[in-house]
């Protein structure tokens, strides 16, 4: 194989795949580097189809290995006996944390990263989340504003394919959609009577990356909702089954797995990256890799933890931080359940089928006008269903007719959770601990975390308001919570390599460049400015596309 390519890919997860047909689609030699193991599109996804009564555990996995092997990726909602496989075992995978600090680190090291397993929801920035560091001075003034990223956000959708529904709600502007998935009829209902008593907010179907109509050899959506088993039918967006294959049609791809990059390689005589040193984890071999230009697309932390242990003479505290500022003012969406209310109605209607995705209510809270005692806002994801026989595992009962009642659906129920925005700090951070090591002897990543007072006073308005819209639409609630989970339980960790116009207060550039090494771009979840509240994945797809587009203009103009 050569080591001479035009482009180096670090990570093969939802960024990782974007760079790699970008680039590749532009006519660069590209390289992409997994860490992990090959899955194979189909035939990898080894529990797709299988029952809980082929499993071992029936489904339910092993408590004893969980307990050893899984200890934090087991709290995952997604994690199941079923989908443990696409998780990292946190025995052979640790990391540190500052004391204080309770931070689930939720990873998959395999071809295809997390793309395997993301909840799939789409949503677009606005200005509202771009102007907001420079409005309340918290973090670096985003270098772009909607207008610059909208084209991408096109772009993104078009090819990834989404389902959703256009609702001209300025905190959540409309993308290019398939048709939207069904809201139920207890969510219809409820819809009615929050719109009509609060006409500022909007419920409405998940956007989501499940296509609702065949897309270029890939299926509809078949209403299983096993999604993170991986789909062989390639009816929601992931690497496998939407941006590698574009990419190797292409024939400038080289694919490796089982590779760690340990650094990137940086030359103080011209100032710019020469490529990648690896170490291929079967073999124990260690080589090196040059390109023009790197992109690193690990995942946001692994993309810090790079940068920060790829250190030199010229940049002793991490590669392309002369600001000081590389591993700093990260986040992770406060998350809590808002409000569960049951409700009466309805009893003869239910559901069909397992759709794979909820409601929404975008944000509503400080837009043109401040609200409460906070900044910034937050926006519900949820939905209502009717339980199943498993609730007889909750409610009590015996005999026949406990059993035959069993056999229908139980009462309505309906979930808002509340999605708060992360202000970024500089006191949360990432760092190299330097006095513990993982088994390829580099230094574990430490993470120093903590929501703030914000955040909690966030929560606590959308805990109210969660409640106010259930019992409006005749639910009665029976839980509401306004203390965030522990970090990490958003799933949503970004930030450390912050974009900005200024040298001095940010890591990367409008374009995603590091202002120090002009040919290493950061397009991931790293190099984000603040959080907003909604999920950030289609903007993380979108500043991709939009880099690599500038990268290889960069080039052909000889500027990088």
């Amino acid at each position: 194989m050569s080591t001479e390519f035009d482009a180096i890919v670090v990570g093969s997860g939802i960024t990782g795949g974007w760079a790699a047909k970008e680039l590749t689609e532009k006519g660069l030699k590209v390289l992409m580097v997994e860490r992990g193991r090959m899955i194979e599109h189909g035939s990898g996804y080894v529990t797709e189809t299988l029952a809980p009564w082929e499993m071992p555990f029936r489904g339910e996995g092993d408590a004893a290995l969980y307990a050893r092997d899984f200890a934090v990726q087991s709290k995952n909602r997604h994690f199941t006996e079923f989908t443990q496989n696409h998780f990292v075992n946190d025995r052979d995978n640790p990391y540190s944390v500052a004391e204080g600090t309770e931070f689930n680190w939720w990873r998959g090291y395999q071809l295809g990263g997390r793309s395997l397993t993301w909840g799939r929801q789409s949503y677009r920035m606005s200005d509202y989340d771009f102007g907001a560091n420079k409005k309340d001075g918290h973090g670096s003034d985003w270098p772009i504003r909607y207008a610059d990223l909208a084209p991408w956000y096109d772009h993104v959708e078009r090819f990834i394919g989404v389902s959703g529904q256009a609702e001209g709600v300025a905190s959540l502007p409309d993308g290019v959609y398939q048709p939207p998935m069904a809201l139920n009829v207890l969510e219809r209902y409820a819809k009615g009577i929050i719109e009509q008593r609060w006409p500022d907010r909007r419920l409405t179907i998940g956007r989501t990356a499940n296509l609702t109509q065949e897309k270029e050899g890939r299926s509809a959506c078949q209403y299983r909702s096993i999604c993170a088993r991986g789909c062989s039918y390639g009816a929601y967006f992931s690497t496998q089954s939407s941006t590698l294959p574009a990419a190797q049609r292409t024939g400038n791809l080289t694919l490796i797995t089982d590779t760690v990059v340990e650094r990137v390689d940086y030359d103080a005589r011209t100032r710019r990256a020469t490529g990648v040193s690896v170490l291929n984890v079967k073999t124990g071999e260690r080589r090196r890799h040059t390109a023009r230009i790197v992109f690193l697309n690990a995942g946001a932390f692994n993309t810090n933890h790079l940068l920060l242990r790829s250190g030199s003479d010229a940049f002793p505290t991490g590669l392309g931080n002369s600001s000081g500022l590389l591993g700093t003012h990260i986040m992770d969406h406060a998350t809590t359940v808002g409000a569960v209310a049951l409700f009466d109605r309805f009893q003869d209607r239910t559901t069909y089928g397992n759709r794979p995705t909820g409601v929404v209510i975008p944000r509503f809270r400080n837009l043109d006008r401040q609200e409460g005692d906070f900044l910034r806002g937050y926006s519900f994801q949820g939905g209502a269903l009717r339980s199943t026989w498993t609730r007889a595992k909750r409610e009590a009962g015996v005999g026949a007719d406990f059993k035959a009642a069993m056999r229908g659906p139980g009462g309505w129920r309906m979930v808002l959770v509340s999605f708060a925005e992360s202000l970024p700090r500089p006191t949360n951070r990432l760092t190299l601990d330097l006095s513990k090591t993982d088994a390829v002897g580099a230094p574990l990543l430490k993470i120093d975390f903590s929501h703030g007072e914000n955040e909690r006073k966030a929560l606590a308005d959308a805990g109210r308001e969660a409640s106010a819209m259930l019992t409006a639409a005749g639910g009665k609630v029976v839980l509401s919570l306004d203390r965030p989970g522990a970090g990490g339980s958003a799933i949503h960790e970004m930030g450390g390599a912050m974009m900005g116009d200024n040298p001095r207060t940010s890591v990367t550039n409008r374009w995603n460049q590091l202002h120090d090494v002009p040919n290493v771009f950061v397009s991931d979840g790293a190099a984000m400015a603040s959080s907003a509240c909604q999920n950030p994945s289609l903007t993380y797809m979108a500043l991709t596309a939009r880099a690599c587009d500038a990268a290889v203009r960069l080039l052909r103009e000889a500027k990088i």
